[in-house]
């Protein structure tokens, strides 16, 4: 179950295109794009937290440390590098820096929480590593890559931001539920992205048929996935997690290939077989985990 919720995870980020290429095509920027996701998403999560169970809104004031650590250390800090990462060296190589997360998340996991980091999770990481190089197209004639020192360095905060998320929302997670985690961290991200704001581009969402993509990129793409991923934490070592949540390059390009219409090549069939590979292999038991799932 924490493994299926931690891949359903990486799906739904992985369809983020399907909202966010209406969006921008409509004229909305990427900020504004993430500021509509933390409001809308808070918003969706207040409801059915009323609706459900309103106790689990209550959280203590020495705690608040653990949803800054979610929502601003985490979410807007790397969002905020990722969009630049994207305009400095390009989407392909952003996307390979984005995800060094899971080399942090076990690094930090092995400090933090003393897990260990077996050879599976080497393979896996490594397997995992190549596939999103190799989806992302870095290396290819066609790719246009380029890299500079300053999108390099931006680009790892990115994964380092991206990674702390699983660190903070495992501590969290020891006196919360995973949906009171997910709504915190959405409203103190939403908070910290008012600086950031271009408030003339919420006019856009004056047409009906944006507004639904706005409600849809927060709902799919935000709410359920950081909620199957926290509530994926809770049963998972946090490794194992990072890595099998690295399945969304992987449906972000099936989605380019089919909807898109993205140009396929034998480089991105093989980084998708990599993925997979991956995902498949960490949750076959092995050594001592083979005897525990007899």
């Amino acid at each position: 179950m924490y493994s299926i919720s931690a891949i359903l995870a990486g799906v739904f980020w992985g369809c983020i295109s399907l909202f966010l290429k209406s969006l921008s095509a409509a004229g909305m920027s990427s900020i504004t794009v993430m500021a509509c996701r933390a409001f809308f998403s808070s918003i969706i999560l207040l409801l059915f937290i009323l609706i459900k169970d309103r106790s689990l809104l209550k959280i203590h004031l020495t705690d608040i440390w653990l949803f800054l650590g979610t929502g601003v250390i985490s979410l807007t800090f790397f969002s905020l590098c990722y969009f630049t990462t994207i305009l400095e060296v390009g989407a392909s190589v952003a996307v390979i820096l984005l995800y060094t997360s899971p080399i942090f998340v076990l690094l930090l996991s092995v400090f933090f929480f003393h897990e260990k980091i077996s050879l599976q999770k080497i393979i896996a990481l490594l397997m995992t590593f190549a596939g999103c190089i190799f989806v992302a197209g870095l290396g290819s004639a066609s790719s246009g890559t380029r890299l500079s020192a300053k999108g390099f360095l931006i680009g790892i905060c990115a994964g380092l931001g991206y990674a702390l998320y699983s660190i903070f929302s495992r501590f969290a997670l020891r006196k919360y539920s995973s949906i009171t985690v997910s709504f915190y961290t959405f409203v103190f991200s939403a908070i910290s992205l008012l600086p950031f704001i271009h408030f003339n581009e919420f006019k856009l969402l004056a047409s009906p048929k944006l507004a639904l993509f706005a409600a849809g990129i927060s709902l799919f793409c935000t709410v359920l996935p950081y909620a199957l991923y926290t509530f994926s934490l809770s049963g998972l070592e946090t490794g194992r997690a990072a890595i099998l949540v690295t399945v969304e390059p992987l449906v972000g390009t099936m989605i380019g290939l089919l909807v898109w219409k993205e140009a396929f090549s034998v480089q991105k069939l093989a980084g998708i077989v990599l993925i997979f590979a991956a995902v498949i292999m960490l949750n076959i038991p092995f050594g001592k985990n083979r005897k525990s799932a007899a």
